[in-house]
């Protein structure tokens, strides 16, 4: 009866140790595939992360890009209102030369009284005199 008891006892431990052998096999296998899905993780945020960098990098050049544009663009709209600045100060002074003609024809209506000139063309007009100082809105016209 102690041989049995001690056989039964031994069998008992053989079983118990298979099955801690099956159970480590299952739990590497699984561990084995934990590994395998971090390693493509970290390909994955590798990837992301040169994705991320490549992004800055294209938004540092269109910044740039676009503060040249926008500067060519204050260039330009600087030249074009000094040109309709140019612009409305030749056509008060053609509008003061037809009043001069008109006032040199006789005419039947009687004098008419002179056309007032707004401020912002006397101030260009007085701007434009030889030895006056220019303001900054006007150092882009010719």
């Amino acid at each position: 009866m102690t041989m049995n008891i001690s056989l039964i006892v031994e069998i008992v431990l053989s079983v118990l140790l298979l099955a801690t052998i099956c159970y480590s096999a299952l739990l590497e296998r699984r561990l084995s595939a934990l590994r395998k899905g971090q390693d493509g993780l970290k390909d994955t945020i590798a990837q992301l992360n040169d994705a991320i960098i490549s992004a800055g990098s294209s938004m540092r050049m269109l910044k740039s890009t676009a503060a040249g544009a926008a500067e060519a663009l204050d260039e330009r709209i600087a030249r074009g209102r000094g040109l309709a600045d140019e612009l409305s100060l030749l056509t008060a002074s053609g509008e003061r030369i037809a009043e001069r003609m008109d006032r040199s024809t006789p005419s039947s209506s009687g004098a008419r009284a002179p056309i007032p000139l707004p401020a912002a063309l006397n101030a260009r007009l007085e701007a434009l005199k030889p030895g006056a100082a220019r303001p900054a809105a006007m150092r882009n016209v010719r």
